[in-house]
């Protein structure tokens, strides 16, 4: 098909998915525990649909019991909102974009609400709905329930409970949950119930193998993905950690133990307004600030890479679970999007991929990078319905609030399509 038969066809689609009626209660938050109803059980759900297998490699042995993951080829995947929206519009529209997965973030918290008691619901339908789009998805766990630890939403007291949290949620779901990330970016005090102390690594660490043991136990093949530290370079316990510093510690803990416990280093390399072609500092960007620090950069990436090396994990992939660009928006942190037209997200992220795929590769030529996750897919859609389209999460979107596709996301189409067609030859 040529290319303007191919954008005629998509933009009729688009028309007739603008036109859609859209289901969003309460779209930024989970469900409430009143509404639905709880199970201790881990049956899984009736008429499940598996999802495709994923191409991998076995790169030695870890636990006795189980082996390390890895793609064999670079992945596309796409962060996105599934609870309480037009869920079919939106995982149309990541079959449409090209993408082969799908990261939906799950509050448990929100899901336990007493001890051994889950409330499951919404997260069946996510789950049966994704596998039944052919798209494989990684679920991202934070925020533990209060009696579980402490402040708001910090990292259990005990590793154990997250244990029987994954167990539950792997053994229910099966092979339809394809790759677990255990936490989001521990290094920040916000994820972390409102303080990061020194000690707070080697929790991670432990945390970190309690759920790999209890993940390969039930299903070998699930990727267990150690948390993304976020991308800073602030070292105040009552802020961050700076994330060199956290993997590092993370690296060290127990001469290492780590290291028998996660397939891949989960990282979130930040964009700032810089090219991802510019790094602080031997080429540092030209836009007025968000330049001075690595941090800012996407390919802070290829630091992660050289401190895994260091540390002996070069045999790990990383995987890069959220990355973007922002575009204008009116929140305080987040002006550097003001320096971005959506034509230069477009451009950046189709150059950043380009990248990874082109470059990113160890001295066998296999991809050190397993996969990709764009932030993201539909949150403009979420914020407009919230009033507030120019909210920063929306700013990072490849769709408007009314669902109609920005610059981004025509590219990507295209994109994904010869990088597919390239790795099957």
């Amino acid at each position: 098909m040529h290319y303007h038969t191919r954008l005629i066809c998509l933009l009729l689609v688009f028309g007739w998915l603008v036109a859609c009626g859209s289901s969003t209660t309460n779209p930024l938050t989970q469900p409430g525990l009143g509404e639905i109803r709880p199970t201790t059980t881990t049956r899984p759900t009736d008429n499940a649909t598996p999802v495709l297998p994923i191409p991998t490699d076995t790169i030695g042995t870890a636990a006795p019991q189980v082996r390390f993951l890895r793609t064999s080829a670079l992945q596309f995947g796409v962060v996105a909102h599934l609870y309480y929206t037009d869920r079919s519009r939106v995982l149309m529209l990541t079959n449409i974009a090209g993408f082969d997965w799908v990261r939906q973030q799950v509050h448990w918290k929100d899901i336990e609400a007493a001890p051994g008691v889950y409330y499951w619901d919404e997260l069946d339908h996510i789950v049966a709905d994704v596998a039944a789009s052919d798209i494989r998805l990684l679920i991202n766990i934070v925020q533990s329930p209060p009696f579980y630890a402490p402040g708001n939403g910090g990292k259990p007291y005990d590793p154990v409970v997250m244990g029987n949290f994954v167990a539950a949620m792997v053994e229910r779901y099966g092979d339809r949950i394809a790759a677990v990330e255990i936490w989001n970016e521990p290094n920040l005090a916000v994820e972390n119930g409102g303080r990061v102390t020194p000690e707070d690594p080697g929790r991670y660490v432990e945390l970190l193998a309690e759920c790999y043991r209890r993940i390969k136990a039930i299903n070998p093949n699930v990727y267990v993905l150690a948390a993304a530290p976020a991308s800073t370079g602030v070292s105040d316990p009552n802020r961050a950690v700076p994330d060199i510093d956290y993997l590092r510690a993370m690296y060290t803990y127990k001469n290492g133990m780590i290291r028998d416990y996660f397939d891949a280093q989960a990282v979130h390399p930040g964009g700032a307004a810089n090219s991802p072609d510019w790094l602080y500092p031997d080429l540092p960007g030209d836009r007025p600030g968000w330049n001075d620090h690595p941090t800012h950069y996407f390919r802070h990436v290829e630091n992660v890479r050289a401190l895994m090396i260091a540390h002996g994990l070069g045999d790990r992939q990383i995987w890069i679970t959220e990355y973007g660009w922002a575009t204008p928006n009116t929140t305080p942190g987040f002006e550097f999007g003001n320096l971005l037209t959506f034509e230069d997200q477009a451009d950046y992220i189709i150059r950043a991929i380009t990248r990874v795929y082109e470059q990113y590769r160890d001295e066998q030529g296999r991809p050190w990078v397993g996969a990709m996750f764009l932030w993201n897919m539909n949150f403009a859609v979420l914020w407009g319905a919230q009033g507030n389209p120019q909210h920063e999460q929306a700013s990072f979107s490849i769709l408007n609030p009314d669902w109609s596709p920005r610059p981004a996301f025509l590219a990507l189409q295209g994109l994904h399509q010869r990088l597919k067609a390239d790795r099957q030859r």
